[in-house]
């Protein structure tokens, strides 16, 4: 039998899994020495300079072997490592096919290797989300390579391993990758033993203090081992640039590399198919396209001598286009580029390519414009991390992140501070949301004591250009981002040099985009930002510590800096890459209220330290950083800025500003499970002023707070409002300009019914309404969608209420939830939102936090049927959902939506 021309096949099952115990860990295994550390601190000081450091890269450990995977994106010739002679001088036994794993643990890959905990609840661990990700682990697997392989290109491709991986093959090493974000490739062809054996095994190692938040560890995104005909397309070896963009016409150019790895000159035939795909399809698969045939280049010819490689270049133009765009004004519409390659009539190989056709253009006056349209950029800024899940991609878990936020008005994400998994830029792509896509958190210059600055010399290179490689061919990227916060912003000409040698490298491998680098600290009179095209600003747009409060202080203040840098740079685009960095714990309200914006969180001023809460009215932020409001009128003051991107869209592991004795962060606009914060409805009414908004805080549950002041706010996309307290007006108040929510300030608690009336031009426009809730007397369950895949990837998110007997949610519940599946599956996390809460998230009892919980399910692979999920309290009256199987992918049918829209 034949084999097909490619495959590519999931490595997902089938691997066994060990931990090093750290007094076990061979150090001859480590890519370099590691730097010897110093004591631990944990917190994070917000004006400290990343240090300059120069680290020099010793020719000892496995770095000789592993740093030739970089060679293929290195453009100069003269500095491409080559592979020593002979292997290293160390074999480990979790390389050797002969050991035995028996008692290793069972994992299916995409794997996270420390979410399931437990927490450090003690020691300096904050920052990294009080998780144990670093350490050494091993991961060892069967190939299954048949004799009928024999002569075919067989290679390994890794989107994601965290960190230093090295690759093992029937006791070889292989190759490696240090830089855990970036997907790679391995050649496994000279290693493989077709018709026998072959055992795969991979060695990460996790430096500790590598990251400023949650990184993970392990094989935490796909695995596939791909075959191919000796002649093939080259890894990532299509490139599709288009041109000329209107809505009668655009020309595509398709240029396809072609690799010979036989030993005899092979002639071939290159020809590319353009179709479209259509709406609401996810990557097509196998067979033919069912879109519409729409443009066709070639066929080419090429003769690839041995060990060779070359290069066709065609074009094709495209009629009536169907254009790629954000919603809700435009259509994510994409097109899918088939390109095939014939040996004597024969297909030998055969690549899709999905890609979009549409016009990207930076103003600096009009800021971004997709087809000619000026889009606002409505962003947020996301890590890597999904809650509970960790870092493991689950591509599910991150299409109802974006869901929640295309519900609030989000059009564009940051990729904050890497780059991302391949499946989310495929999600982004098909939603129609825009993407600042983010290489590097460091250059030279560390932030943490083992970060990617003790590579960069070496790595930085391939890294920008894999990206840039792989990702080129999504239209929803906008813009490559070089670096986030580097220290090489504080220096004079060398930072300079570091980013435009990073620019020219984006440009080199992208013509078609610009680049930016988010700069909080260097000012228009510095040399960094006049190499990139377009200006990022953290923070500084608005201005750092610019409040009263902080008068006097001997930290940095910043008076803002948007005026000053279109003064210094009047034709070049501007952009908020990090903006706000407010501070709220759901459903959690403080007092006293305080009357102004932007206030830092401080004990008994919108924060409480006993309980490391911080006051969900929505006025505090982090000391440098703005309220929602601040940022809205600031960038209203200045309209050639082309948006922005909140820090941050969800709470996330790690980095958990102020109390770094949490877990996760703060900062979000929707918590770690996924449940709004008030905040929420501030930015739809401001995102979407087209849609009914009308969101009352705080909840209307306080006993003991009888007849005391109680601010009553309200966020609302209507331009005035009239409050009731049991039926009593307590006035009817209008927006004024630059005011973005109406206050009450004086109201009184009492127990009852609090309504708002909002008004659009007069007429009525939304209403909202809280209730006193009584005692918790029953749970209510809904599932984000009634129908999943039984492929053990796809997902269902359960979310649990606490109610009272008359079905009001009571917000203060705190009852202890017990979660279960019965049926073909199974519970993978849980979790409340709650930052502080350190209980496992494999645990199916959770405590409800401001009333909610949050179960994640999966099913068995290939199973039918049905799932059952409920969840059970003390003393209250359970609930359940039915979840309905299928073996067809993703079908969809939500029950109770994303949740965005419940109070």
């Amino acid at each position: 039998m034949t084999p097909p021309p490619r495959s590519r096949q999931r490595l997902e099952s089938g691997w066994r899994f060990q931990r090093i115990a750290p007094d076990q860990v061979d150090h001859a295994l480590d890519y370099i020495p590691w730097p010897e550390l110093g004591a631990a601190e944990d917190g994070k000081d917000a004006d400290a300079r990343p240090e300059q450091v120069r680290h020099d890269a010793a020719d000892t450990g496995l770095r000789p072997w592993i740093l030739p995977t970089a060679s293929p994106f290195v453009h100069d010739p003269s500095a491409r490592a080559e592979r020593p002679e002979g292997a290293p001088p160390v074999r480990p036994r979790a390389a050797d096919p002969g050991t035995d794993d028996a008692d290793w643990q069972q994992v299916t890959v995409p794997h996270d290797w420390a979410i399931a905990g437990p927490f450090l609840v003690e020691g300096p661990h904050g920052g990294m989300g009080r998780l144990e990700s670093w350490g050494v682990g091993w991961y060892r697997r069967d190939l299954e390579i048949l004799a009928e392989d024999t002569g075919r290109s067989i290679h390994l491709e890794i989107d994601g391993a965290m960190s230093y991986a090295s690759v093992w093959l029937n006791g070889t090493l292989v190759g490696g990758w240090p830089y855990g974000y970036t997907s790679w490739r391995l050649d496994l062809t000279p290693h493989v033993r077709p018709g026998e054996r072959n055992l795969l095994a991979i060695r990460l190692d996790n430096p500790p203090r590598s990251a400023r938040w949650y990184p993970g560890g392990g094989l935490f995104r796909d695995v596939h081992l791909v075959r191919t005909a000796p002649v093939a397309v080259g890894h990532w070896g299509t490139t599709i640039t288009t041109h000329e963009v209107s809505e009668d016409s655009a020309d595509v150019d398709v240029e396809v590399r072609l690799v010979n790895a036989g030993s005899q000159p092979v002639a071939v035939q290159v020809e590319t198919e353009i179709h479209t795909i259509p709406d609401g399809s996810g990557m097509p698969g196998t067979g033919s396209p069912a879109g519409t045939l729409v443009a066709t280049t070639g066929p080419g010819t090429a003769d690839v001598g041995p060990g060779a490689e070359a290069t066709l270049s065609g074009s094709a133009s495209i009629q009536r286009p169907a254009l790629w765009g954000p919603p809700p004004t435009q259509r994510p519409h994409r097109h899918l580029a088939v390109t095939t390659v014939r040996q004597g009539g024969e297909v030998v190989d055969q690549v899709r390519t999905p890609f979009g056709v549409r016009r990207i253009e930076f103003d600096a006056d009009e800021g971004l414009l997709v087809n000619g349209e000026r889009i606002r950029i409505q962003g947020v800024n996301n890590h890597h991390d999904l809650g509970s899940l960790g870092a493991a991609f689950h591509e599910r878990a991150a299409e109802r992140q974006l869901e929640i936020l295309q519900e609030m008005g989000a059009n564009a994400l940051r990729t904050a501070h890497n780059p991302p998994a391949p499946e989310l830029l495929d999600l982004t792509d098909r939603m129609g949301i825009l993407v600042l896509d983010e290489v590097f958190d460091s250059w030279y210059a560390r932030k943490t004591d083992l970060d990617f600055h003790l590579i960069f010399e070496d790595w930085h290179e391939a890294d920008l250009r894999a990206m840039i490689r792989r990702d080129r061919h999504h239209p929803s990227v906008i813009l490559w981002g070089i670096g986030n916060e580097v220290g090489e912003q504080y220096t004079e000409e060398e930072g300079a040099l570091v980013a435009r040698r990073l620019v020219e490298i984006a440009h080199q491998e992208d013509p078609s985009r610009l680049t930016t680098t988010a700069m909080n600290y260097a000012k228009p009179h510095m040399p960094l930002p006049a190499e990139v095209d377009v200006i990022g600003i953290n923070y500084q747009g608005e201005g750092i510590r610019q409040e009263p409060i902080f008068e006097g202080t001997d930290r940095i203040r910043t008076p803002p800096q948007y005026p000053l840098f279109r003064e210094a740079f009047p034709r070049t685009p501007m952009l908020g890459t990090e903006t706000a960095s407010a501070l709220s714990t759901r459903g959690t309200y403080l007092f006293p209220v305080a009357e102004e914006q932007s206030g830092p969180a401080r004990d008994g001023r919108g924060a409480d330290d006993a309980s490391c809460t911080v006051s969900a009215y929505e006025l505090h932020a982090v000391d440098f950083g703005s309220t929602a409001e601040k940022v809205f009128a600031s960038l209203e003051s200045h309209p050639y800025v082309a948006g922005e991107f909140v820090w941050t869209g969800f709470d996330y592991l790690g980095e958990p500003t102020p109390y770094y004795s949490a877990r996760s962060s703060y900062t979000g606009i929707v918590d770690l499970a996924g449940f709004p914060k008030d905040r929420f409805w501030l930015y739809r009414s401001q995102w979407r002023p087209e849609v009914p908004t009308a969101h009352l805080l705080p909840h209307w549950t306080w006993p003991g707070r009888e007849g005391e002041v109680t601010p009553v706010h309200v966020f609302t996309s209507g331009d005035e409002a009239e409050l009731f307290v049991d039926g009593v007006s307590q006035g009817r108040r209008r927006k004024q300009p630059g005011q973005f929510r109406l206050r009450w300030d004086e109201t009184v608690y009492t127990p009852g019914e609090v309504r708002v009336q909002v008004y659009r031009d007069g007429a009525p426009w939304a209403e909202d309404v809280v209730r006193t809730a009584g005692a918790p007397a029953h749970l209510e369950l809904t599932a984000d969608r009634s129908a999943i895949t039984a492929d053990g990837r796809d997902l269902v998110h359960v979310s649990a209420r606490v109610l009272d007997a008359d079905g009001v949610e009571v917000p203060t519940a705190t009852d202890l939830l017990r979660f279960a599946v019965e049926g073909p599956g199974r519970i993978l996390a849980t979790d409340n939102g709650d930052p502080t809460d350190m209980t496992a998230f494999p645990s199916p009892e959770r405590r409800a936090f401001s009333g909610r919980a949050l179960a994640v399910v999966a099913a068995e692979r290939g199973a039918d049927g049905t799932l059952r999920v409920s969840a059970s309290a003390e003393g209250l009256q359970g609930d359940e959902v039915l979840v309905q199987l299928a073996r067809s992918p993703r079908p969809g049918g939500r029950t109770a939506g994303t949740g965005a829209g419940e109070r």
